[in-house]
């Protein structure tokens, strides 16, 4: 009889209402089969483990985050409530100590979600983690975060989200950029320059199996958890890194992803991708919520898995080794030379050029943000789309210092007066208030 060590949450949401497209990759069913799994293997007859209901997000969690444009209600549908308010449920359950643990397994999914929304990018609309995320900081006090994203596609909107903020470190485990959606995400990229160091990127080869995976946990990222001391960590737990998924080149196995989850010992996971709906989610999420519970998950085993065929050649092996001595050196000893932006006038300014292949939609920004030693810095971001025109975001951080809140209060005034800006968003994380204008 399997014990469960954790008292572990399991949050579903399998989103019926809403898909891309009928046959889209991201579909109902990614989680309808492992919802039948689970309970045929009788996950929830351990004393322990124990299903939840999401709760709905409300606008102004996720305003909390985001910038929308126009506004919150036509970049989302009602299921994109659920599913962030899924992850909050998560967050819930484990701050107000009901839980051990959390797994909220939930769509539609977020990690492609940025700063600004004018659409759908990456199957996501809304950044579920950094909704969840930012509601426990307005609930339960303000929190140090490490979020470890452990989908195969780069995590360019968790990235984007958290860049200029010290107190999450935003690490993200991929396919290497240049073969896979989104392009993104090489070891250069390292966090806003009041958070230099904080966003670690570790693009790994294709045909990276359990072995390369469990080798970048053991020796980067368990070391970089240790030295930030998070008070939370997050797995962002997709699971495309999985030897069956369509449209990823990986080889990891169902009993790699629940070692992985051992090693990382997150708090609160969410769901993002994953493709393979027979062939690996039933197995990998079974195997992830057993690792949770602290219960054995040695029994685990998907159709058609030989380690010895999926085993990654020698020359990946010495890649990923050499890759982690340099990405370890990074987080320890960050080049401040290689900051992105240029200082204007007290502030770091860089130009963005962002494409939403779902929704085809080009957008740029000219980001702005104070370079300050005493807090994170004011963000600026004007932006402009094809389907919006220009229009502006400022936000305060929830420790602005005195100097930096001046400072925003008058580019908040000044962009209402003086701007040129169709619409206008001020995020205060300070004073937990949003403020929305359109003209």
């Amino acid at each position: 009889m399997l014990k469960a060590q954790n008292r572990l949450g399991i949050i579903f949401f399998p989103a019926y209402d809403w898909a891309i497209s009928p046959t889209h990759p991201e579909r109902e069913e990614r989680l309808l089969y492992t919802q039948d799994q689970l309970r045929e293997e009788g996950l929830f007859d351990i004393e322990g483990i124990t299903e939840h209901k999401p709760d709905i997000a409300t606008a102004k969690d996720i305003e909390r985050v985001h910038f929308c444009f126009p506004d919150v209600s036509e970049v989302t549908t009602k299921s994109h409530f659920i599913s962030a308010g899924g992850a909050i449920r998560a967050g819930r359950l484990v701050m107000e100590g009901t839980e051990d643990k959390a797994f909220a397994m939930v769509r539609p999914p977020g990690h492609h979600a940025m700063k600004c929304v004018h659409g759908n990018r990456g199957f996501c609309n809304i950044n579920i983690e950094a909704i969840m995320i930012e509601h426990i900081r307005a609930n339960y006090g303000h929190k140090r975060v490490a979020v470890v994203d452990t989908d195969c596609h780069h995590g360019d909107g968790s990235q984007d989200v958290f860049w200029h903020d010290p107190d999450t470190l935003f690490i993200s485990l991929h396919q290497d950029g240049r073969t896979l959606y989104p392009g993104t995400g090489f070891p250069q990229e390292l966090g806003g320059p009041n958070a230099f160091g904080k966003t670690i990127n570790i693009p790994l080869p294709p045909n990276t199996s359990d072995e390369g995976f469990l080798y970048v946990i053991e020796n980067v990222v368990k070391p970089l958890l240790d030295d930030f001391k998070p008070d939370l960590v997050i797995n962002s737990a997709g699971q495309d890194n999985h030897f069956t998924d369509p449209i990823t080149n990986m080889n990891f196995s169902a009993q790699g992803y629940a070692k992985l989850n051992e090693l990382v010992n997150p708090d609160i996971a969410v769901l993002e991708g994953g493709y393979s709906i027979q062939g690996a989610l039933p197995y990998v999420n079974l195997g992830i919520c057993l690792a949770m519970a602290g219960a054995d998950y040695s029994g685990v085993r998907e159709p058609n898995y030989d380690p010895d065929q999926l085993r990654q050649p020698a020359k990946v092996t010495d890649y990923i080794k050499d890759l982690s001595d340099s990405i370890r050196e990074l987080y320890f000893d960050p080049p401040r030379g290689n900051i992105e932006g240029r200082l204007v006038n007290g502030m770091y300014v860089r130009d963005k050029s962002i494409f939403y292949d779902t929704d085809g939609i080009n957008e740029n920004q000219v980001e702005s943000i104070t370079k300050c030693d005493d807090c994170p810095g004011v963000l600026k971001i004007e932006s402009r789309s094809t389907v919006n025109p220009l229009s502006v975001g400022i936000q305060i951080p929830r420790n602005c210092c005195p100097k930096c809140y001046a400072k925003a209060m008058q580019m908040w005034e000044d962009a209402q007066i003086k701007g040129n800006y169709r619409y206008l968003k001020l995020i205060n994380l300070k004073d937990d208030d949003i403020q929305s204008f359109g003209f």
